[in-house]
């Protein structure tokens, strides 16, 4: 009698990632120190935001201070609302050679902190490692400008690189990206294209810890108590920041929280029935670790490609903190914008 064959997983994750010993002793040294640091330093909702804002840009908080670097330069870009512009942060190639795109980020901060000219390192290993125009949105922030001020401004900036990347820098939008809340974001900002933008494609979206349900209620988010960054806590007041007042029900909306999207349906309305290939990186000691599972299991489930990178130990924004995860992140990004590059090009 033939043997039967064994049952399998329709879908898979590697169960060596989350082991204790896939732990390096760098990332164990390393979320000491930043459990040190997040337990001692102020807290934007005691101080005030805007004035730990200041603390940050000066460099008088307890986390690395921001690089500015002199090759990035600001410029403008028109918002929706008659008389304001948005303040983007721009990184060309310095090798003198054409772009091959534009990269749109969004930077993190739980919509309340930090800024776009506080990612110029990103920016510049984007230009001049994938040769694309690095740009940053200059979103505003919350609580003085709640939901859906962010989404607004990143969409604007979005959909006026649609309409004239080409004319004002000489190439299309390729690819959207984000950290942590930007992650969020940047995916609202994708599915707004993909409605209102239906004939642009982009090469590729790139999420670096994104938080994609702001309800908080998955499991593991709303069981993280560990002072490493962020936490459970810490999130809360982000969110009560940027939805004040608003209900869990509220707060599932796809605009505010994207994991809720019907992205079933956005891909078959899509010319090319997917969803643009994704890569989401996240560490196993981060609050947001279930967005990030989801999300990519349900672009997956698309039939698109949802890339999910996990690194054992790491923490919530931990690219920014050097070290070997970091640095395979960076290396996994470089990768992929440049296949799907080559895939455009080719």
């Amino acid at each position: 009698m033939a043997s039967e064959t064994r049952i399998t997983s329709d879908l898979r994750i590697d169960a060596t990632k989350f082991e204790p010993a896939a732990i390096s002793k760098e990332t164990v040294k390393t979320n000491a120190m930043l459990e040190h640091v997040t337990t001692t330093s102020a807290k934007w909702h005691t101080i005030g935001a805007a004035t730990y804002r200041k603390l940050r840009d000066e460099g008088k908080t307890s986390l690395p201070p921001p690089v500015y670097l002199p090759a990035a330069r600001d410029i403008e870009i028109p918002s929706r609302d008659e008389g304001r512009d948005i303040p983007v942060r721009i990184y060309e190639p310095e090798n003198g050679l054409p772009s091959r795109g534009i990269l749109l980020h969004c930077h993190g901060g739980g919509f309340v902190l930090l800024s776009h000219n506080q990612s110029d390192n990103a920016l510049e290993r984007y230009a001049n490692a994938c040769q694309l125009t690095a740009m940053s949105v200059g979103y505003r922030l919350a609580p003085e400008h709640p939901y859906p001020a962010a989404t607004n401004d990143c969409i604007d900036v979005a959909q006026y690189l649609v309409d004239h990347g080409e004319e004002r820098f000489g190439q299309r939008l390729r690819f959207l990206t984000g950290d942590s809340a930007g992650s969020c974001l940047a995916a609202v900002t994708t599915f707004a294209l993909m409605r209102s933008r239906p004939s642009h494609q982009l090469a590729g979206f790139l999420s670096h810890y994104g938080q994609f349900d702001v309800t908080l209620g998955l499991p593991y988010v709303s069981s993280y108590h560990k002072p490493l960054m962020v936490n459970a806590e810490e999130l809360r007041h982000f969110a009560d920041a940027y939805t004040p007042s608003m209900s869990v029900e509220g707060r599932k909306n796809p605009g505010i929280s994207p994991l809720y999207e019907d992205m079933q349906s956005l891909a078959v309305a899509s010319p090319t029935t997917r969803l643009p290939p994704a890569v989401f990186h996240i560490g196993t000691d981060d609050p947001l670790l279930d967005d990030n599972i989801l999300m990519s299991a349900k672009w997956q489930i698309t039939g698109s490609d949802g890339i999910l990178k996990i690194y054992p130990g790491a923490p919530h924004g931990f690219t920014v903190l050097g070290g070997k995860a970091a640095a395979d992140c960076a290396a996994v990004n470089v990768q992929f914008i440049k296949e799907k590059l080559a895939a455009l090009e080719g």
